[in-house]
């Protein structure tokens, strides 16, 4: 079965254009047809020759779907996630969202970014600059024009970025011996931070489904998945007809926007949870483990009660409730994290059985209630609805624990005989 590289080069497309003469895009076979009378760009002149330019500015009312795009929370918490200080002192208008639009996934020598989309704040406006090889033979312009877009203090945020986008766009620029613009650039990834935010809610943390249950933002018919773009150009490339690519174009436009919107949304999440209004247990609990990661313990303790408080599955509380008495355990609140064990042992927990048992042996030397614990935290594992599972990786420890307790406990009461 022939590649997505068989195919271009078919069609005569070379790979690598540098040494190449000044572009001439092909021509469409109707006028009506071409790109420029499809979509409202214009031919942008660059050392290299042409590319074509498209923009578009969104004004400051704009919402997509119920967020605005203009970033008004600070990006602190984010900057320290990302292990990233630079984004922190980043100015709104020097984050540059980036997206392309590639000939395949593969992401070797044969594939090429056709369509490169970037949006940047000015103002109070959001403009999006798009900027599309008509034949690939343009693809040193392309490049060109994205350097000029871009500025040394520039910060890029993606969606699976640092995975694909970027690296293909430095692959390119090596293959057309040109300087990556965004070598030393900040960079913030947002599906990673959406894993991590949204893994336990949400089955899918593709950019389409933050739209839909995030960001409450549908898109209209003109959409089309992204799995058709690649053969859409290739099919363009054969007969001129351009007429498929407005969808091209706007998918690729409502995916720099809404990365700008998802942006926005997560700098107020993170800027200040407790006042924040979430609705979602499962988003206050996320919300609290990364903080407890970042060493904002007092934080992540207030939201973790909180989600207690709100919906959430019986295993989602249960497993919160084993993460809230560790958590407090470190601080230092042991007696918070005694109650919270005794609460889940009333569920039959057996991890809170042995939090307890620990309790009373390190630290009360009740060696007898340590015993009590122990067993009962025994007697749920061998019954026999138990989980066998399960009690195989609980049977040997405890009964290890058992015996070292019972050992402690004869000890003392012999060292007590002595001493009467």
């Amino acid at each position: 079965m022939p590649t997505l590289s068989d195919k271009l080069k078919s069609l005569g497309v070379q790979v690598g254009a540098q040494d190449l003469p000044p572009p001439k895009p092909r021509v469409a076979r109707s006028t009506a047809r071409a790109i420029e009378n499809v979509v409202p760009g214009r031919a942008h002149a660059t050392p290299l020759g042409e590319t074509f330019v498209v923009q578009a500015t969104y004004p400051p009312e704009y919402r997509h779907g119920q967020i605005a795009l203009p970033l008004n929370a600070s990006l602190a918490t984010i900057a320290a996630w990302a292990t990233e200080p630079r984004l922190a002192q980043c100015e709104p208008s020097r984050l540059v969202f980036l997206d392309t639009e590639t000939t395949g996934l593969a992401g070797g020598t044969g594939t090429f970014a056709f369509l490169i989309g970037l949006g940047r704040l000015t103002g109070a406006e959001f403009r999006v600059t798009q900027i599309f090889m008509r034949d690939p033979i343009e693809e040193p312009a392309a490049l060109a024009a994205l350097s000029e877009f871009l500025q040394p203090d520039d910060a890029l945020v993606t969606f699976n970025g640092k995975a694909f986008d970027a690296p293909l766009l430095r692959n390119r620029c090596i293959v057309n011996q040109h300087a990556v613009p965004f070598v030393d650039a900040a960079h913030l990834d947002l599906l990673p931070l959406a894993r991590r935010l949204w893994r336990d809610r949400l089955e899918s943390r593709a950019l389409g489904s933050l739209e839909q249950h995030i960001l409450k933002m549908t898109r209209t018919e003109e959409d089309i998945p992204g799995w058709l773009i690649p053969q859409i150009y290739i099919d363009y490339l054969r007969s001129g007809d351009a007429r498929e690519l407005r969808g091209v174009f706007y998918h690729n436009a409502m995916d720099v926007v809404a990365m700008a919107a998802l942006l926005n949304h997560i700098a107020a999440l993170l800027n200040d949870p407790l006042t924040f209004a979430v609705e979602h247990g499962l988003d206050v609990i996320a919300i609290g483990k990364l903080f407890e990661d970042l060493g904002r313990w007092d934080d992540a303790v207030m939201l973790y009660a909180r989600g207690l408080e709100l919906d959430l599955s019986e295993e989602s509380f249960r497993e919160t409730v084993r993460r809230y008495a560790h958590l407090q355990r470190r601080r230092g609140d042991v007696s918070s994290a005694v109650e919270l064990w005794r609460g889940a042992a009333g569920t039959r927990q057996v991890y809170a059985f042995v939090e307890l048992a620990k309790y009373y042996e390190h630290r009360a030397r009740d060696y007898a209630e340590a015993i009590a614990q122990t067993r009962a935290a025994l007697a749920i594992v061998t019954a026999a609805e138990f989980p066998r599972d399960a009690r195989s990786q609980w049977l040997g420890e405890l009964e290890h624990r058992l015996a070292r307790l019972e050992k402690k406990k004869n000890g003392t009461r012999r060292d007590a005989d002595e001493r009467g």
